[in-house]
């Protein structure tokens, strides 16, 4: 599969990337089902409610329980009530990891960078160095490239580039072994060194 291969100069050339990986079809279900579990793996389950024996009540009965016209109530820590505890409530223990098998996470993940070479949103660069930490220096390398939201996959980044770029909105920088469907789905273009390519073969191919 060719894969355009950008320069600062604005000029276009081709690189060769496998076909297994470039070139498969696209599976749109299988592609939601990995950026769903992604986003739920991500999530820290942190959050707590509390259960009608926790809330902070009285346990008097509210009133008699006939002769009224109301309904008839116990106490007030019933979920029914405003300020009562909840029936199934939320817990700091909560899981909501999923389980994505290694066979599928791949085939999702060469059907999502299938999809971006079919619609030009993925291309590889020679490389990308910057000769100290200066955001200015990465914004220019950057624009060079024509692009305004991107997320560059390196083999490896150096302290310089990680100083250069943190403050870039809309740019991300991240190693091959780091890359995700969701940063994928997400960016308007997807930027590959060459060495990433090569790793990202090996990973997937």
């Amino acid at each position: 599969m060719d894969l355009k291969l950008l320069n600062e100069h604005g000029s276009n050339d081709i690189v060769c990337g496998l076909d297994n990986i470039f070139a498969c079809e696209f599976n749109n279900s299988l592609v939601h089902q990995i950026v769903v579990a992604f986003q739920a793996n991500a999530r820290s389950g942190n959050r707590a409610q509390k259960d009608r024996s926790e809330v902070r009540h009285s346990t008097k009965k509210p009133w008699r329980q006939k002769g009224t016209g109301r309904a008839r109530a116990g106490m007030t820590s019933s979920p029914l009530w405003r300020g009562g505890g909840r029936i199934f409530p939320n817990s700091p223990e909560e899981n909501f990891s999923q389980k994505i098998n290694k066979k599928m996470y791949r085939s999702g993940m060469r059907s999502i960078l299938s999809q971006l070479v079919r619609e030009d949103r993925l291309a590889v660069i020679e490389s990308f160095e910057l000769d100290s930490p200066k955001t200015k220096l990465a914004a220019n390398k950057i624009k060079s490239f024509g692009l305004t939201s991107a997320l560059i996959v390196l083999e490896e980044i150096d302290e310089n580039i990680y100083l250069a770029t943190r403050n870039l909105p809309h740019i991300a920088i991240t190693e091959t072994r780091y890359i995700d469907p969701l940063s994928l789905v997400h960016y308007k273009k997807i930027l590959f060194t060459r060495g990433a390519i090569k790793q990202l073969e090996e990973m997937l191919g």
